[in-house]
């Protein structure tokens, strides 16, 4: 039996792939704790696992970011994926180290295993010498040898001027990340390490492993990769079919419709973004729209929708996808893989965060349109509707990346890597 700690920030879609993996752990006989916010609790508990909350490091919610870092206030875009990633995940180091150096003085661990946002783990793990590894939830922001820097929704050059743009903005990096090696130069000596000058990239990912969720054909087949790095397609929870009486009540609505989801995800979640223009695109069509807020329990969202509109919190996923015909989203990476998993099509309105990275990732794939912004207009939705549902070169490419994803292993393939660290 193995002893590990896995860490994910407090994020619905950083901590439900890890809690996959602490499941499949535990299934193996192994010893498991899971270090994250206490919202997350039950769910870590759930799968067998042992809660270690967050308590030097500030618990946040998700839903509301702004209330434990203000700088966030009116932040969109670019300007909020910096202030995100220097407050959130960046300034919030230190404490984490702070925890689990208490957890590990009360119980040592064989293997840490952190999600790539997870500073503070990365950070013990080099002070402390442990050994670690990184389990990848988000679309790989891991800068190679060749391509452009991940996270900025380019496509890797195939020509002699496209290659000499990635070159070039790779060569731009250290300029543009000054301010986040700046703040990772802080961390680090706030924990007694020495400072290098290194980029996020340079700290977070394993030298050891690196888990990767998703597939090469969601990574723009690269051959650059380094060996230690192993995709394993999707990373959930398989929970038992929903009973009956656990469905929402418009369910039956569903039979014998083409379906559309329409889902912003758990953050960044005003629908007047994506959701209000899409089910304005969609209201006079031979559709059933399933829309979700977001946030379990709220049904509702603060105006009137059409009347082929059905409106949930969160979405039972497991039950739903195979429904669904095409899907709307605003490019989570973790929804992503689950609805073209399903070789569901995609409309992909990717507007902040990572969210542009993965608009271009499935559009590269063939899978989907990008829409190439977060806020589109109604008329641009219905069209890329359209296109979607009209060209059937949308649906086998999707087809052949949930393939692919299906193919990877999933938890017990993440699971057997970490083993073998070990």
């Amino acid at each position: 039996m193995g002893r590990f700690l896995l860490t994910a920030m407090p994020f619905t879609g950083h901590v439900a792939p890890l809690t996959a993996v602490a499941r499949e752990l535990v299934r193996r006989g192994h010893d498991v704790r899971f270090y994250t916010g206490s919202r997350f609790r039950s769910r870590v508990e759930a799968v067998g696992a042992r809660h270690v909350p967050w308590h030097d490091a500030p618990d946040f919610d998700e839903n509301d970011l702004p209330a434990t870092f203000p700088r966030l206030v009116g932040k969109k875009g670019m300007q909020q994926m910096l202030v995100n990633v220097v407050d959130c995940f960046i300034r919030t180091a230190p404490a984490q180290v702070t925890d689990l150096a208490a957890e590990w003085e009360r119980d040592p661990w064989d293997l840490l295993a952190s999600d790539e946002t997870s500073v503070g783990a990365a950070l013990f793990s080099e002070r402390n010498g442990t050994p670690w590894a990184t389990v990848a939830v988000i679309p790989l922001q891991l800068l190679g040898p060749a391509g452009p820097p991940s996270g900025m929704g380019i496509r890797p050059g195939t020509n002699p001027v496209t290659r000499a743009r990635d070159a070039a903005l790779r060569g731009l990096v250290p300029l543009i990340s000054r301010p986040l090696v700046a703040a990772l130069d802080e961390a680090q000596a706030a924990v007694g390490l020495t400072t290098r000058g290194r980029s996020m990239d340079g700290i977070v990912f394993s030298s050891t492993l690196i888990v990767a969720s998703g597939s090469p054909l969601l990574d723009y087949g690269r051959d650059d990769r380094p060996a230690h790095l192993h995709f394993v397609g999707e990373l959930t929870v398989q929970s038992a079919p929903a009973s009956p009486d656990a469905l929402p009540p418009w369910w039956g609505d569903l039979d014998g419709r083409r379906v559309v989801l329409v889902t912003q995800g758990t953050q960044n979640i005003d629908p007047d973004d994506l959701v209000r223009p899409a089910l304005t695109a969609l209201a006079d069509r031979d559709l059933l729209v399933v829309a979700t807020t977001g946030v379990p329990g709220r049904e509702a969202f603060p105006f009137a929708v059409p009347s082929n509109v059905r409106v949930t919190g969160v979405a039972p996923f497991g039950a739903l996808l195979p429904q669904v015909d095409l899907a709307i989203t605003n490019g989570g990476w973790g929804g992503t893989i689950a609805m073209l998993g399903q070789g569901i099509p995609l409309v992909v309105a990717g507007g902040d965060l990572d969210k542009p990275e993965v608009a271009a990732r499935v559009a590269w794939s063939g899978a989907g349109v990008n829409l190439r912004t977060g806020t589109p207009k109604a008329t641009a939705v219905g069209a890329a509707v359209d296109r979607v549902l009209a060209e059937p070169s949308f649906r086998e490419a999707s087809a052949r990346v949930g393939a692919q994803l299906r193919s990877l292993g999933g938890a017990a393939r993440a699971a057997e890597l970490l083993e073998g660290v070990l």
